[in-house]
């Protein structure tokens, strides 16, 4: 079966991930990091997308971005994979690819999955048994969004800004809606739907994503389409 093409839509949250080839190291130093987080902000900004959220593990990242045009959230991908590949394999005397395949994304709706997403995002190196709390790993937006660390490159999403009247009072909603965690199920849906390309969000959403883009949105039910009268 063919390769559906890439499922981007401007003026929608996109959630990322990138994983290092055979899940190698890609971020070996906190200089590394720090570099990707210099790429980001750079090509975001030139590019015209936002960027709500991240989360740089060892051997791969998430990141939750809003393009501006169609093309976004593949030019920045592009721009910052190909940079950081030379600055990597230059520093760590290597050569060839550093990324395993394509980049994988999905189109969130706002209203439902963004929260759970950044806090899907924010958990991931508590799962991954690296830190107690979320607060404790350095390499995260968390860190912006409990009020603990302030970062430039960051624009909340929408939903964030829902969640109180003062900066204290959507800090602290933030901080119980992760520490409050999300299940297991949740966990699964947004896994999946990143990984195969699949839409998330309500039926209401994804028919009106189907409207607005030439390709199928989610996953087909299984068995014979209905006959019609």
């Amino acid at each position: 079966m063919a390769r559906l093409p890439r499922l981007t839509v401007a003026g929608h949250v996109h959630h990322v991930i990138h994983r290092g080839n055979n899940r190698q190291v890609v971020f070996a130093s906190a200089e590394n990091r720090l570099f990707f987080l210099g790429l980001l902000d750079q090509y975001a900004r030139a590019l015209d997308v936002a960027v709500h959220g991240y989360v740089l593990m060892n051997d791969h990242f998430h990141l939750l971005l809003t393009p501006g045009t169609p093309e976004g959230v593949t030019q920045l991908m592009q721009a910052i994979g190909r940079r950081y590949v030379r600055y990597f394999n230059a520093l760590q005397g290597r050569s060839g690819t550093l990324w395993e395949g394509r980049f994988r994304s999905t189109v969130l709706e706002a209203a439902t999955q963004v929260l759970p997403c950044m806090a899907y995002m924010d958990l991931n190196p508590v799962r991954a048994g690296l830190v107690a709390q979320p607060q404790d790993f350095a390499w995260s937006s968390y860190l912006h969004y409990a009020g603990l660390k302030p970062d430039k490159r960051l624009t909340p999403p929408a939903p964030y800004w829902d969640l109180g009247n003062t900066p204290f009072a959507r800090e602290a909603a933030y901080c119980s809606f992760v520490q409050s965690g999300i299940g297991p199920q949740q966990v699964q849906a947004l896994t999946f739907a990143t990984l195969q390309g699949w839409a998330l969000g309500s039926d209401a959403f994804l028919s009106q994503l189907e409207e607005l883009v030439p390709r199928r949105v989610r996953l087909s039910k299984a068995g014979r389409p209905a006959r019609t009268a």
